[in-house]
């Protein structure tokens, strides 16, 4: 590929979001006590000792790994997919990823998504689903222009992601019925990106793979999970898809040919992750307490909470351009994220991570009062 080639790709994608912070982000870090970021969901705690411990043991990994995983590694899958997303077990296709970005942006592409195909993607939503059409030469329509799409349009995907990065929101069985149902219509697949479906606070989260919503077949369904918020892992890059078994086996086709495995040591680490629960509690414990912190300072301060029912976010608004309220946090050593990242619908909200340390997280809620 010449440089010209590798040009015009880059050039049909937008800017990096996050680049686009970093005014903002050297005007946060002149506070006298630093910066607090909550603008990017990172997870800073460590990483649970049964986890690096599984690691460790398999680190002498010399050997090319299986990129279905191994077999410990898919009975894992399917047992956590079964006790925790209510899936049956039948029919069950499963796929370790390299995390769960990798799998957003490229799964169109995957799929065989072409020039003049439709992907439908949340109205506000998490950036990388329009990079990923964008990378397959795809048409994007925001579920809030659905009206834009007609019977004969070459709907090819359907993103749907519950609980909301950023937003929070928990889509209610019915809905979820119905976007699958919509898609099934049109013969597309719908991709359901629950990477926070452990973190409801208010509303409890529902699979797509959950009998009430696929009725108890997963043609056209897949769903998509990540380790990185629920076990501290995303220094380790470890995600899964799960769902239709045909298309499963379709993607694992594709990834075995272009090298997408997860490496041995993650794969181990992934089964022991899948495995223990108390981690997971102890986490979302964690996440509880800054969130009641966060919640509490910001309404305080002025702002309103939109959603915000579960997930690592919450998603706030005082009612003006989000870039506005980005410098007026700024100004106080308090670095979010705003909403026009996540789609046009989402200017007037900034997105105000959990994701940071206990202390830094007083810290913030002392400047907002």
């Amino acid at each position: 590929m010449s440089s010209g080639e590798a040009r015009s790709l880059a050039a049909g994608l937008p800017d990096f979001p996050w680049d686009l912070l970093e005014p903002a982000k050297a005007a946060a870090a002149r506070h006298p006590d630093g910066i607090v970021d909550l603008s990017v969901g990172t997870p800073v705690d460590p990483v649970p000792a049964v986890i690096r411990e599984a690691l460790a043991a398999a680190a002498d990994a010399p050997g090319y790994p299986l990129t279905a995983g191994s077999p410990a590694l898919r009975a894992a899958l399917t047992d956590w997919l079964v006790r925790e997303c209510g899936a049956q077990p039948d029919g069950l296709g499963v796929l370790p990823t390299i995390g769960s970005k990798e799998l957003v942006a490229w799964l169109p592409t995957l799929l065989g998504v072409r020039p003049g195909d439709v992907v439908v993607i949340p109205s506000v939503c998490y950036p990388t689903y329009e990079v990923g059409a964008r990378l397959a030469g795809a048409t994007v329509v925001r579920a809030d222009s659905l009206t834009a799409v007609g019977p004969s349009s070459r709907v090819r995907l359907v993103w749907v992601n519950s609980p909301s990065n950023p937003t929070g929101q928990v889509l209610p069985a019915a809905h979820l019925r119905k976007v699958v149902a919509w898609a099934r219509e049109r013969g597309a697949v719908v991709a359901s990106d629950e990477c926070y479906l452990s973190l409801g606070w208010e509303d409890s989260p529902l699979s797509v793979l959950s009998p009430e919503v696929c009725g108890g077949s997963y043609e056209g369904v897949l769903a998509v999970h990540s380790l990185s918020k629920r076990s501290n892992l995303a220094g380790y890059r470890a995600g899964l898809i799960a769902g239709d078994p045909a298309i499963v086996g379709d993607l694992l086709a594709v990834r075995k040919h272009a090298g997408m495995i997860v490496p041995a040591p993650v794969q181990a680490a992934m089964i022991a992750a899948l495995t223990d629960e108390a981690h997971v509690d102890a986490q979302r414990s964690r996440y509880a307490a800054r969130r009641d912190v966060l919640r509490t300072a910001l309404t305080r301060a002025g702002f309103a909470l939109s959603h915000s029912a579960a997930g690592l976010y919450l998603w706030a608004t005082r009612d003006e351009d989000c870039w506005s309220t980005v410098d007026w946090l700024a100004q106080r050593g308090i670095l979010v994220a705003p909403g026009s990242f996540y789609g046009p619908a989402g200017n007037r909200h900034v997105r105000v991570a959990l994701t940071a340390t206990d202390e830094r997280v007083a810290a913030a809620a002392e400047r907002l009062a």
